[in-house]
């Protein structure tokens, strides 16, 4: 069983159908009587709603219904909501304005939802959308931050200076102190550029009423179906929630934006019984850039306080956050309580204080991006120490090793308690894998060739997990955060693994039957996982952060220690021996001392069959639940390392060399492991070198396709040098730490820190186009000429 259990590096068993085109995806889903819905969307970045006239799209072929916000309020269906309470420094709650799921009064943002038509077919529903009359108001648009924070104009009446909330972490009079006694102090002002999510398939739903239950089914494209039908039960009111189905199929990429309840899948699911028929929406491209939550956006001042050796004595942090338009379902947490807290980083810093404002702007939503708040962390922390290495003359590596955390567990000063790791191993490592001894070389042979060569490192952290529930409870959030597992053992001895989590892209059909399989003792074959229906699987969280394994497949875990104890009691009845003497091992279940034994399938056969039990004392059957509440996030780790070469005729960064070196604790599947990584670098990569949501002073957005908002591509990336280290978690009983998002959290400020090091300047931000270095490049040549 070694080949195929923990550790084994098992082809995903779900590829089959994926590169066969054989995958199930909620656009391929088609219900009986089917119509389509269009949206009707405001090409305003703020605008009363004066009038709407739907009586010529209502005369046109095909359609069935023009539905309005108006028509919600009607039916009573609550807006939209956001699930975690932010509190200002004076304790006061959160300002958080009006999110209807159709626009009522006025629109915030260019492609807010004013209105849907519902036909008999797609281009029936999008041409009369299109004859859908509306007689805005134009008001003012702000994208400027800034500019919002002064309140000339007013996005939600709620907020008159547009400001959510105006949040702080750490002790301010220590990290003062700190500051005080400084011999240098580094400061940066940094942007963390907002980004689409852009997963390969686009957001679907499909809103299915059974006018003889009075139960809605909604198909839709989720990374946690089970929260999707609490918020729109409990919260938006489409229906009680044994009422309410909701089916994830096959999810193609989510990074994030699958998290949150969006208008559309709230209007299908309403507006099917409001028709009598099923509905379905499949967002387009330019759909996608517009509505769907953006990610980042943030405007930070950090400082760093330093002694006179170079150890770091604390961190000033003011940092704006652009929220845009509205409050997304968990948009206030991201750059408030998954930020600061990791602000630390891997280093021993005694103060640290951060401030974070929530901005309104007439933009999209922002919301969890792949790692959500842990890179823009990361982006402040390792900029910060690169450059004071740079400003003390020490190098950058030596700098870092000086000032880890060695000493575990740590309290940081920012909530975190670190409970394990060893960075130094994870740097010495990559230093040796990337062979810095020889970049200097490296970088004379580029000069001759009259290129620029950098380096750049970047030593992240992040928190996955995001549990437990106590503690992510009094931070404000609306739900716990564990997860819930079953376990069905059949008759013959095959088993059905029914999760709490949602794989859309992550391989927990084979991940997850790895664990049952090397804990069971039997093929990975004859396990099957089940994911993503509300009406097959017990309530979950889903998956987000990073928390499949450590805490889905940990709830797994447990359900499986129930499966060997009931198995154990079956084996005692059925070999007539006392249950204390039974041993399970390698699929067997053995009477101690003899060569009496049954194997996995015969004694579920037993369990089944019970012929053998006595009485009331053992139950036939063999299934067993469980629910997994964390004692402590995870904390995985690592070192990447960045090398680029510039052309400074043409300001084209290639990165000729990257490596990374991550703690992720345990790994069931270093293949799947290492192709997380290398999807998370890509995405880092495209932040730092290429991506960027645009608006221009109007609120349009001048990069709603992929002509104007470009995504890295095989070209853009070298090959990677990927290695590990171990040290397990100590929270989860697997030892697994994550590994989803570490590549995007560690890719950014790597690749800015190589870039900054061949300009010889921190003059640029993300994304550091060709233009971008170009100019970066024009403001170096003072400097080389005055040498």
């Amino acid at each position: 069983m070694a080949s195929t259990g923990i550790g084994a590096p098992v082809r995903r068993k779900e590829d089959f159908r994926f590169i066969t085109g054989k995958g199930q995806y909620t656009d391929d889903i088609n219900r009986p009587g089917q119509t389509y819905a269009a949206f009707v969307r405001s090409p305003h970045a703020h605008a009363a709603i004066k009038r709407i006239d739907a009586s010529e799209a209502l005369a046109s072929p095909g359609v069935l219904a023009v539905l309005t916000g108006a028509d919600l309020e009607a039916d009573k269906i609550g807006g939209l909501i956001c699930g975690w309470m932010i509190h200002n420094k004076d304790g006061s709650p959160m300002k958080a304005g009006a999110h209807p799921a159709l626009a009522v009064g006025k629109v915030r943002y260019v492609g807010d939802h004013v209105a849907v038509v519902i036909a008999e077919t797609q281009a029936q529903a999008r041409d009369a959308a299109e004859k859908v009359a509306v007689d805005y108001e134009p008001l003012p648009a702000v994208v400027d931050m800034n500019e919002a924070l002064t309140g000339k104009t007013v996005i939600h009446d709620v907020a008159p200076d547009n400001r959510v909330y105006d949040w702080h972490l750490g002790d301010k009079a220590a990290t003062d102190a700190a500051f005080a006694k400084a011999k240098h102090v580094t400061r940066l002002d940094l942007v963390n550029n907002r980004l689409a999510p852009n997963p390969m398939e686009p957001r679907a739903a499909i809103g299915d009423y059974d006018a003889g239950n009075d139960a809605f089914t909604l198909y839709t494209t989720s990374q946690n179906p089970h929260v999707a039908r609490l918020v729109l039960s409990a919260f938006i009111g489409i229906a009680p929630e044994h009422k309410l189905r909701v089916i994830a199929p096959d999810v193609g990429g989510g990074f994030g934006s699958k998290i949150f309840i969006y208008a559309e899948e709230t209007v299908c699911v309403w507006a099917a019984k409001r028709v009598g028929r099923p509905v379905k929406w499949t967002s387009d491209r330019t759909e996608a850039f517009l509505a769907d939550a953006h990610g980042r956006d943030h405007l930070t001042h950090a400082e760093l306080a330093l002694d006179e050796r170079g150890k770091i004595l604390g961190l000033r942090v003011h940092t704006k956050a652009n929220l845009g338009a509205y409050l997304s379902t968990f948009s206030s947490s991201v750059p408030t309580y998954l930020y600061a807290p990791l602000l630390s980083g891997q280093y021993d810093i005694p103060a640290i204080y951060c401030e974070v404002e929530g901005v309104y702007t007439t933009t999209a939503p922002v919301d969890a991006y792949r790692g959500a708040g842990r890179p823009e962390a990361t982006f402040v922390v390792e900029r910060l120490v690169e450059v004071a290495a740079r400003e003390l003359g020490q190098d950058p590596a030596a700098f870092r090793k000086k000032n880890f955390i060695r000493k575990f567990p740590h309290q940081t000063p920012v909530i975190m308690a670190y409970d394990t790791g060893d960075y130094t191993a994870s740097l010495e490592k990559a230093l040796e894998m990337a062979d810095v001894k020889g970049f200097a070389k490296r970088r004379r042979e580029s000069a001759r060739n009259g290129k620029l060569r950098g380096l750049g490192y970047s030593a992240y952290i992040e928190a996955c997990g995001i549990a437990p529930s106590q503690a992510v409870g009094s931070l404000g959030a609306g739900v716990g955060l564990w997860e819930s597992a079953e376990v069905r053992v059949n008759p013959v001895g095959t088993v059905e693994v029914l999760t709490g989590s949602h794989s859309h892209g992550q391989g927990h059909e084979t991940t997850f039957a790895q664990l049952v399989s090397d804990r069971l003792g039997i093929p990975i074959d004859q396990v099957a996982i089940v994911h993503g229906d509300t009406d097959k699987v017990q309530f979950g969280m889903g998956t987000y952060g990073s928390r499949s394994g450590a805490v889905g497949m940990s709830a797994i875990s447990k359900a499986l220690d129930k499966v060997i104890a009931k198995g154990k009691k079956v084996a005692a009845y059925a070999m007539e021996a006392s249950e204390g003497d039974i041993e399970f091992k390698d699929g067997r279940f053995g009477v101690s001392g003899t060569d009496k034994s049954l194997g996995f399938g015969e004694v579920a056969l037993q369990a089944y069959i019970a012929h053998k039990f006595s009485g009331q004392e053992l139950e036939p059957g063999l299934k067993e639940g469980a629910f997994y509440d964390p004692t402590n996030f995870t904390f995985p780790s690592g070192v990447h390392i960045c090398e680029v070469e510039i052309d400074p005729d043409t300001g084209v960064t290639t990165i000729e060399k990257w490596t990374a070196v991550d703690d992720f604790g345990h790994v069931i599947n270093p293949m799947i492991v290492e192709g997380q990584v290398h999807g998370g670098i890509a995405q880092g990569v495209g932040q730092a070198l290429l991506e960027g949501v645009r608006y221009d002073a109007s609120g349009q957005l001048v990069t709603a396709s992929y002509m104007d908002y470009c995504m890295p591509r095989a070209k853009d990336l070298p090959s990677f040098q990927v290695g590990t280290t171990v040290t397990p978690c100590p929270s989860n009983p697997l030892g697994i730490k994550g590994c989803g998002e570490a590549g995007a959290i560690a890719a950014p400020p790597a690749v800015i820190n190589a870039i900054t090091d061949a300009l010889g300047h921190e003059d640029i931000a993300m994304p550091a186009t060709p233009q971008a270095v170009w100019q970066a490049v024009q403001r170096r040549l003072p400097a080389i000429a005055a040498e």
